[in-house]
């Protein structure tokens, strides 16, 4: 499945060339990802209170076209791969008023107790497991 995020650049996500600062993709895609996983059937706070997080252990973004102060962008999130305990989003920053790619990305996650020790969501919580797994199934 591939879900769609939208938001319109915000005066305080640019530089001073107006451009958005490269930063802040970083948070686009964390918008992207939270509204992917809401749209799995589940909210980070279920995920949390169960007792797992979900953190981030590599980022990579490449930058195509500048985006600037008011333009609408689409983060577009899908499941890269997934094997049980590591998950890899991909992300695409798309401009709505013409179609362009402004950037795109991959994070890559890994889950884990509360205690940071990493855990086989299979064994942990099969539904949320079975979820992902045949989300990234039907999509690759």
């Amino acid at each position: 499945m591939k879900t769609h995020a939208k938001l319109r650049v915000r005066y305080s996500e640019t530089d001073q060339m107006g451009i958005v600062h490269h930063s802040q993709y970083i948070n686009w895609f964390e918008v992207g990802r939270t509204h992917h996983i809401r749209e799995l059937g589940h909210t980070y706070r279920e995920i949390e209170t169960a007792g797992f997080y979900l953190p981030v252990i590599g980022v990579h973004v490449t930058y195509h076209t500048p985006a600037l102060y008011e333009d609408v962008i689409r983060i577009e999130t899908e499941i890269h791969s997934y094997n049980g305990v590591r998950l890899h989003f991909k992300y695409r920053a798309v401009r709505e008023e013409d179609g362009e790619l402004v950037a795109e990305g991959i994070t890559e996650h890994c889950w884990t107790t509360t205690d940071m020790r990493p855990c086989k969501m299979q064994r942990k919580w099969p539904e949320l497991h079975q979820k992902i797994e045949k989300d990234f199934k039907e999509f690759s």
